[in-house]
């Protein structure tokens, strides 16, 4: 049984226009996850009775150590780990017996930020991004040919990202933070339902893992996707999430807003042995 911290008040928000995260409270959950496990066929079970409602609009922070079941629950969530679960849905599409085409439609409904990027190094960030759509594009997206407006909408998320003038540069000579970049806009090019983030500022410098994390903040907020992020710094956690949950050996332990993540949070997390590691990162 998950522990959950007690929330504390934010401040009220200045006045600004209505965001997709204000209807969090109302709007259906894009993925609900209830007493999901995952049990590989060593035995070894990677993650036990976890359950998470997301909702449109919002950041989810996964936090816990290496091993902890972050990267399990991701992969549970696309179909690609063995699960056992009361109900694991995304986009009403159910998973526990999802197979086929089925499969393939719930995992083109999910952006998916790797840590190290994943792009194919001698292509362009446009033909990256273009990569994203093939399952609308068909014959022509797998022979190369995409469609002019799959193109201009790839030029428009390059855009969005802060790289349009990137677009003809090979992926490869791009920094670490331009690359990640790429990749959101890779991400967002598939039209998801939900954005899974695993890990996607660990090779980033303090200063561009702001800058990604801020980017898929504001995606959330503004398109109403929901993005489930796994961090190891809390504070980050504490900046860019609207609520979290910790992990440990599979298990949800504690849980609550951004604002809950308090020291004795943090240290029940991650032990006082960890404590500065997890605020600060290395």
């Amino acid at each position: 049984m998950s522990r959950r911290v007690p929330s504390t008040p934010r401040p009220a928000p200045a006045p600004r226009l209505r965001t997709a995260a204000e209807d969090l409270g109302v709007a259906p959950a894009v993925l609900v996850a209830k007493n999901v496990s995952v049990t590989y066929e060593d035995g070894h079970t990677a993650l036990k009775d976890l359950t998470l409602d997301v909702r449109p609009g919002e950041v989810v922070a996964l936090l816990g150590h290496s091993g902890s079941g972050k990267s399990t629950f991701m992969k549970a969530a696309t179909g690609l780990a063995p699960v056992s679960a009361t109900q694991l849905t995304v986009g009403g599409i159910d998973l526990t017996t999802a197979s086929g085409r089925t499969l393939r439609t719930v995992r083109s409904r999910v952006g998916y930020v790797f840590q190290h990027f994943n792009l194919v190094p001698q292509l362009s960030a446009l033909t990256n991004v273009l990569t994203g759509g093939l399952h609308d594009a068909g014959a022509l997206g797998t022979a190369g040919l995409f469609p002019r407006a799959q193109r201009e909408r790839a030029l428009a998320l390059l855009e969005r990202v802060g790289l349009a003038d990137k677009a003809k540069q090979r992926a490869d000579s791009l920094s670490g933070g331009q690359q990640q970049r790429v990749a959101i806009a890779r991400a967002l090019m598939q039209r998801p339902q939900l954005i899974l983030a695993d890990e996607p500022v660990a090779s980033l410098d303090p200063r561009l893992a702001g800058s990604v994390l801020s980017l898929l903040r504001q995606i959330a907020h503004e398109d109403g996707i929901p993005v489930v992020v796994s961090l190891h710094v809390v504070e980050l956690a504490r900046r860019y999430a609207d609520r979290f949950v910790a992990l440990d050996a599979g298990r949800a332990t504690v849980r609550g807003g951004a604002d809950d993540l308090t020291d004795d949070a943090v240290s029940s997390i991650y032990g006082p042995d960890m404590y500065s590691e997890a605020h600060h990162g290395n």
